[in-house]
């Protein structure tokens, strides 16, 4: 190999295009036989709150969503109409040239309470015309398995993934979807940022009634987490057995971390938590548990349980390619300094980077650490990567010229797209870029419309009211000429 022997740009294939979550796009959330997931139980934020209430789920706070048939309580029931209305959505990412679109497959549209022994079949019929649709225009479906979706029946009956009986449960519906959509669906992913279960029920779909020290809950979700792991690798060994040649990928939502300040206290602790997050891919693309953990779980009182054969089975099926969502990074500092927005956590503390810009929720905005994120990730694993999440979730307004100037959406992919062509460059095998989300859609951290990502406008307010009428931006059209252009034009 010589010196001018690197990749100059994306290569041929590359999977341009956009993702979404089923409880944030569908509604439908009560027809045809779908009944609630564990997302569509949180409640929305109230207003003038910038955040809802994820992880403070309780069994009555459940129990009350179920018998409640509000969707302006729980705006993600009635989502953007992405169910009545797909044909006219993907039509408008097919206008744009989308090779993939990315979304989840609604677990309880599939098996309504998640322990069926046999699934609806109008669930199935339903992802089978979405994916005809997008075969239509030459769009390659990426589907994630499990996207804060569980069925909330299997919270109520035993406590969604701290069981292990969660396991039987999911790989009855992962042999169901993979049987059906063979032939129509190549790229999988199990769960969706599957590290986020650390912080509870969102991803966990367990409940945390009664636990009060922060090492019992920990407790609780690292075991979630490892039965999790086992659904995983299961659901890889059906994936090659059923469709041979599809790929299964994890997901990471990659938290990049810098050391607040060059002081070796600093670093070590940044160290520290850049491997609590990539414990997630060390155990589903290495298949092991890394040896750093024993010191964490240690000091923290966690057991995880195992059956004999766990183990083996986690290092027998790796995933085939790692996927990750990007939106910031974050500075560590090993103690409170003077900057008053430090948060901590334990004797950990969180600090804004002075030398970033960030988005009207305090998202810091950071194009080069994806460049440093990807690097991290190809000299670690040497696996395929796939970014398959990266926006910017802002307000927009209509012009007097009745169009949306979206220049601030441009200008923050445009760069983050200049640092994945600098890490294609580095070496890094990179499959594609889907950005989060091509269609206005509702947020999953804040359950708000008005945290708008799209290419295209979606007249609907955080109160659920509005025409649901489509509407392209500005960055409709540059992002059209990008994927022309294979990412060469981005002016």
């Amino acid at each position: 190999m010589y010196a001018t022997d690197y990749p100059r740009g994306f290569k041929n294939g590359f999977l341009w295009g956009g993702a979404t979550a089923a409880s944030q796009i569908e509604g439908a959330w009560n027809i045809d036989g779908k009944k609630l997931s564990g997302a569509e139980c949180i409640r929305g934020a109230k207003e003038g709150e910038t955040h809802s209430t994820l992880d403070e789920a309780t069994r009555q706070s459940i129990e009350e969503a179920v018998n409640s048939d509000s969707d302006r309580d729980y705006p993600k029931r009635h989502g953007n109409d992405f169910y009545h209305r797909y044909p006219e959505d993907i039509k408008f990412l097919a206008e744009m040239g989308f090779k993939a679109f990315r979304i989840s497959i609604a677990w309880s549209r599939i098996f309504p309470n998640g322990d069926e022994l046999t699934p609806n079949e109008k669930g199935l019929a339903f992802y089978d015309r979405v994916f005809d649709e997008m075969h239509k225009y030459g769009i390659e479906p990426v589907v994630t398995l499990s996207h804060y979706e569980m069925p909330v029946g299997l919270t109520l009956k035993y406590n969604g993934w701290a069981s292990r009986e969660a396991i039987t449960d999911f790989t009855r519906y992962t042999a169901t979807v993979f049987k059906r959509y063979k032939g129509k669906v190549k790229y999988w992913m199990t769960f969706n940022e599957i590290n986020t279960g650390t912080t509870g029920f969102h991803a966990t779909g367990a409940l945390e009634d009664g636990l009060k020290t922060t090492n019992e809950k920990l407790q609780l979700r690292y075991q979630a987490l490892h039965h999790q792991f086992i659904a995983s690798a299961l659901a890889t060994k059906q994936l090659h057995e059923i469709i041979p040649g599809a790929k299964m990928g994890c997901m990471l939502a990659r938290m990049q971390t810098y050391p607040a300040t060059c002081n070796p206290a600093d670093v070590i602790m940044a160290q520290k938590v850049d491997q609590l997050n990539l414990f997630f891919t060390d155990v589903q693309v290495r298949g092991e548990y890394p040896e750093y953990m024993n010191r964490y779980f240690g000091e923290h009182h966690i057991v995880i349980k195992m059956l004999a054969g766990d183990q083996e089975l986690l290092k027998k099926y790796p995933v085939d390619y790692l996927s990750l969502s990007y939106y910031m990074s974050s500075a560590t500092a090993a103690k409170a300094s003077h900057d008053a927005t430090a948060e901590a956590s334990g004797n950990q503390y969180a600090v804004k980077n002075k030398y970033l810009k960030q988005t009207p929720w305090g998202w810091q905005i950071d194009p080069q650490g994806l460049r440093v994120a990807l690097n991290t990730l190809w000299d670690r694993y040497r696996v395929p990567l796939f970014v398959v999440e990266n926006g910017m979730g802002t307000y927009d307004k209509f012009s007097d010229d009745g169009k949306i100037h979206d220049s601030y959406r441009v200008d923050y992919l445009r760069a983050h797209i200049e640092q994945m062509k600098e890490a294609v460059k580095d070496g890094v095998d990179l499959m594609g870029y889907l950005t989060w989300a091509p269609i206005d859609l509702v947020s999953f951290s804040t359950s708000q419309m008005s945290k708008r990502y799209g290419f295209v406008y979606v007249d609907l307010d955080d109160n659920g009211q509005g025409t649901l009428k489509r509407t392209p931006k500005d960055s409709f059209y540059w992002y059209k000429k990008v994927i022309a252009t294979n990412g060469e034009d981005l002016k």
